[in-house]
């Protein structure tokens, strides 16, 4: 295990462990290769339905209000 991924354990075994079982199953789905979807919480479905239709309509940020995001809450 390189230092990286020991560091990332390390901070992982510090996390409440609902949330280590969270870490733990993304975890292994990524060095299982699983291209399965995310479960989606039933009430972010509204958001997530509009951000898919201001994309289908080509309404993105200008690279202005990202800058101003990244700033506001770091990058």
């Amino acid at each position: 295990m390189n230092q990286l991924l020991e560091k990332a354990v390390e901070a992982v075994r510090q996390m409440r462990p609902d949330d280590q079982d969270k870490i733990a199953r993304l975890m292994l789905s990524l060095a299982e290769g699983d291209q399965s979807p995310e479960q989606t919480d039933p009430k972010h479905l509204p958001d997530i339905l509009e951000s898919l239709a201001q994309l289908r309509r080509g309404e993105f940020a200008s690279d202005a209000d990202v800058e101003t995001v990244f700033r506001r809450f770091g990058s």
